[in-house]
């Protein structure tokens, strides 16, 4: 009773029964409010940029048709498709190529690089980086536009934020630190309330961005995109509580961190799990480059004619966009209740498919809103995606695991714009929407793959209930 033991005694039951589940409960430390804000700040930035690079290389083109006002060549349906204007919408989707391109290949391998190493060193120093590049791009933007220099310096702030991690790091050190903190019995519907708070704050980046652009321009929601990034960096320095338990040193500029990725889908332990996640990232793939090649074009779409929306429309679009993170999140907890998450991810792939069909098809705005509540389920997928790849990797692989997702995001980005934004004017002639059943049939090849695993994974697990050794019953 005097010795060491009366102590250690006392304090083995009290520890697993009430500190975890403290830490684990409390709101304080989570990585919500940091993805809200870098979220509000990359929302702002995605159409607003896109409209600047129109209206600065429409007038460099002597193009005079402002996103603010229905021109003649655009607003009257009868004139027909200006082809200035589309050789405006030809212009900007390339250099949405060419940044978009610049910052993968820049953020490629600080991702795989700071990824694996917040699992020794803790998720907030990967946090800080990323936030703290993106404020720097902002900046730079915020240059661009005061000084009116050439967009090719869009280019290089995209560069720099690409260097620190850009987005995809903040994507992959939040979801880090929700596998970090959560069970995994409730690990989907956390991963989900991460994904809608992209969906809130991009929903309120676009009304916001929209109506301010209209109002007072570029200049004025640029500074709050700043405002909100620089915020996120300072979460992450002085709020964001620490999700890895046993933190070590271990140097950053180190090959073993890339191994690190490499060796999750190679090491020879858990075989089934490693195939799994290999095809579980390529239906995370298609899924998300159909996104992001949606995405890219919508703001084109629907600038150009027959819809020729202003910018308040396109902010109202964008945030009817960003509600199937809410609406998705809203689905996917009632469906859970009847349905295995495979099967709530069919469902959103099958909401998604039938949305941009619609949107493809879209000569009107009620038509074009339409096809944006068809796809109220669209986001169930990824998320289970998400909590599915995590699962099939042990506590001490969750950065590398989500390092891979933010590199495998990264070509999603690359392919999307290489892709959809070259294949956007290649297909005005005869198509104008064309793109969007592109991605439409992609997302019926991720759905196909999705559902063939979980047969395949039902079909074995009756097998070997089958095949395993029975107790003779006849006592």
């Amino acid at each position: 009773r005097p010795g060491p033991a009366g102590p250690a005694m006392a304090a083995d039951p009290a520890e697993p029964s009430e500190p975890p589940p403290a830490r684990r409960t409390c709101p304080l430390p989570s990585a919500e409010p940091l993805l809200f804000l870098a979220t509000v700040s990359v929302g702002l930035q995605g159409p607003l940029a896109t409209q600047y690079l129109w209206d600065r290389l429409g007038a460099e083109r002597g193009y005079h048709g402002h996103n603010n006002s229905e021109s003649a060549g655009c607003g009257n349906s009868s004139a027909g498709p200006d082809p200035l204007r589309q050789e405006v919408e030809a212009l900007v989707s390339h250099w949405n190529l060419y940044i978009n391109l610049g910052g993968f290949f820049a953020s490629l391998f600080s991702v795989t690089l700071l990824g694996p190493w917040s699992d020794s060193v803790g998720r907030r120093p990967a946090l800080i980086l990323p936030t703290a590049g993106i404020a720097l791009q902002t900046a730079i933007y915020l240059l661009v536009m005061y000084l009116e220099l050439h967009v090719a310096f869009f280019l290089l702030g995209r560069l720099l934020s690409g260097l620190t991690g850009d987005y995809n790091l903040v994507l992959a050190g939040c979801f880090a630190h929700v596998a970090d903190t959560s069970e995994r019995r409730t690990r989907t519907f956390r991963v989900a309330i991460l994904e809608a708070c992209l969906g809130t704050a991009g929903m309120l980046a676009s009304i916001g961005g929209g109506q301010w652009r209209k109002a007072q321009g570029y200049i004025n929601p640029f500074w709050l995109a700043f405002a909100s990034s620089l915020a996120a960096t300072l979460y992450a320095a002085f709020c964001l509580r620490e999700s890895v338990k046993q933190r070590r040193p271990a140097r950053l500029f180190t090959l073993s961190h890339y191994k690190a990725v490499y060796r999750l889908y190679t090491a020879p332990e858990h075989p089934s799990s490693r195939w799994k996640l290999a095809l579980y990232s390529l239906a995370f793939f298609l899924i998300v480059t159909a996104h992001f090649g949606a995405k890219d074009l919508y703001v084109l779409y629907e600038l150009g004619f027959p819809l020729c929306w202003t910018p308040d429309l396109i902010g109202y679009g964008s945030a009817a966009s960003y509600l199937a993170y809410l609406s998705s999140l809203a689905g996917l907890r009632l469906l859970q209740l009847c349905l295995e998450d495979t099967w709530v991810a069919e469902i959103g792939l099958i909401s998604n498919i039938a949305g941009l069909v619609v949107i493809s098809l879209a000569t009107t705005t009620p038509l074009m809103f339409t096809g944006y509540g068809i796809m109220f389920l669209s986001m169930a997928a990824t998320p289970v995606i998400r909590s599915k790849l995590s699962k099939l990797v042990s506590e001490t692989e969750q950065g590398a695991l989500f390092a891979s997702v933010a590199c495998v995001q990264g070509l999603c980005s690359l392919v999307a714009t290489g892709v959809f934004n070259s294949l956007y004017p290649a297909t005005l002639h005869f198509m104008r929407g064309f793109p969007f059943l592109f991605g439409a049939i992609i997302l019926l090849i991720a759905a196909a793959l999705i559902g063939w695993i979980e047969i395949w994974d039902s079909k074995r697990d009756y097998s070997a209930f089958q095949d395993a050794p029975r107790t003779p019953a006849k006592d």
